[in-house]
């Protein structure tokens, strides 16, 4: 297995691409691109200028952070692709998409999304659990959203599907800073409980 960055200097985040049916999400989106920028963190996520990516986005570069964007041309039009980023890479798949916003990433964070959310959450979570990196990962639970999830993945454990410690290994706050020390890419903010995922 490779070694964890000595460092942690980018996060890799994934979240979606509409807003979702409540307010605090994009409030929470914006609340972790601005927690990146004064982190000194750079974010790296899927390049779109809507739903939470786009808030993220604009909320990190707004604050003085640096953002690298990656998108494949097939989404271009879709996504509408963000056009003040520090760093917008247009490439020609969805593979080559997550490949290099995983590689370009020291530490990874879902904030709430769909399919795609859940599907790049899992990939990066599987690739850790063959060795291909020791990045960590965490959740960001804006109101509960990803209890359930948490739920699911402590059942997967106790039925004997996925070991104790790969499921330990994924840190989880509502908070953005909480977040980010929790995963050690900054200074601890003041909390209560540990919301480390538990079978």
């Amino acid at each position: 297995m490779s070694q964890a960055p000595a460092r942690i200097q980018s996060v890799c985040v994934y979240c979606g691409s509409r807003d979702g049916g409540r307010r605090i999400y994009r409030e929470a989106a914006a609340g972790l691109g601005c927690a990146l920028a004064a982190a000194g963190l750079r974010l790296v996520y899927g390049g779109a200028r809507i739903g939470l990516m786009g808030a993220m986005a604009d909320a990190a570069r707004a604050a003085g952070g640096e953002v690298l964007g990656v998108i494949p041309q097939s989404l271009l039009d879709r996504e509408l692709a963000h056009d003040g980023l520090t760093d917008l890479r247009i490439v020609h798949s969805m593979h080559e998409r997550k490949r290099l916003m995983i590689d370009n990433a020291d530490a990874f964070i879902a904030l709430p999304g769909g399919f795609g959310t859940l599907e790049e959450l899992f990939e990066v979570l599987t690739w850790h659990q063959l060795g291909h990196h020791d990045k960590p990962c965490g959740l960001l639970d804006i109101d509960g959203f990803y209890a359930p999830l948490r739920d699911c993945l402590a059942h997967m454990c106790a039925e004997g599907f996925v070991a104790a410690a790969q499921v330990e290994r994924v840190r989880v706050a509502a908070e953005p800073t909480t977040l980010l020390a929790r995963l050690g890419a900054a200074e601890a903010a003041p909390t209560t409980t540990d919301e480390a995922i538990r079978p």
